[in-house]
């Protein structure tokens, strides 16, 4: 187990870290203020507009980074400091998230499989790393077969966290690429306020790296512990 605490400690400081870093870019460009005077709800607003998508709202949502589309109302939901905000970090945020809903209007692949992925992985990812306890405290690693088999069975949930993160990082990455692509072709931000906004949305895609890469390290630990006590 303690090869475990150090895998969990060595994650959870790599990802606070990145974090941190996040939030640091994120007050930086809160400071660089768009020439154009849009709030993040108006560019958010006219991204949508341009890609002719009519039927998804924009709408406020409370916290600080709690920014995301829902695929099921057809909402972009922007946090009130992005929604509110006129600078270089609420526009990359207002059009990475209108990114998202273009992904869903154009029926983007990689979208549509993590749409399917979402009632699996919200049921399995929650008990996974307990059933491969339970397996383990059932004789998996002597190679019992009943406990064998159930820490199999949370390995294979515990994989399909694993392949759900790794699905999210090209759909983060295009929206931001899309949303960067727009933000350049329609003059919304000054070559300034560009970068502003391509670095922030970089840091914000590394965080989805760090936890997909976390979650592989974890499953490749629980697989040896429970598949190596095999002969």
């Amino acid at each position: 187990m303690m090869g475990y605490y150090i895998l969990i400690g060595a994650i959870a400081l790599v990802s606070w870290l990145v974090s941190s870093k996040l939030k640091s870019k994120f007050k930086f460009y809160s400071k660089v203020h768009l020439q154009n005077g849009m709030s993040g709800a108006e560019i958010a607003e006219k991204m949508l507009a341009d890609h002719g998508i009519r039927d998804v709202k924009v709408v406020s949502t409370p916290g600080m980074l709690s920014d995301h589309y829902n695929p099921k109302n057809k909402t972009v939901n922007l946090s009130e400091g992005v929604y509110n905000q006129r600078n270089a970090a609420s526009a990359a945020v207002a059009a990475h998230e209108c990114g998202h809903a273009v992904q869903h209007a154009q029926a983007y692949e990689w979208l549509t499989l993590r749409s399917k992925l979402v009632p699996i992985v919200s049921v399995t990812s929650g008990m996974s790393m307990w059933v491969v306890f339970g397996g383990l405290m059932l004789g998996a690693a002597a190679g019992v077969g009943f406990g064998y088999w159930v820490a199999v069975a949370g390995l294979v949930m515990m994989g399909m966290a694993t392949l759900f993160s790794f699905i999210t990082l090209p759909v983060e990455y295009d929206a931001s690429n899309r949303a960067l692509a727009w933000l350049k072709a329609k003059h919304i931000v000054t070559q300034e306020e560009y970068k502003g906004s391509e670095d922030a949305l970089k840091w914000a895609a590394r965080t989805y790296l760090v936890a997909a890469i976390g979650s592989l390290a974890t499953l490749v630990y629980w697989g040896l512990q429970v598949l190596g006590g095999r002969d």
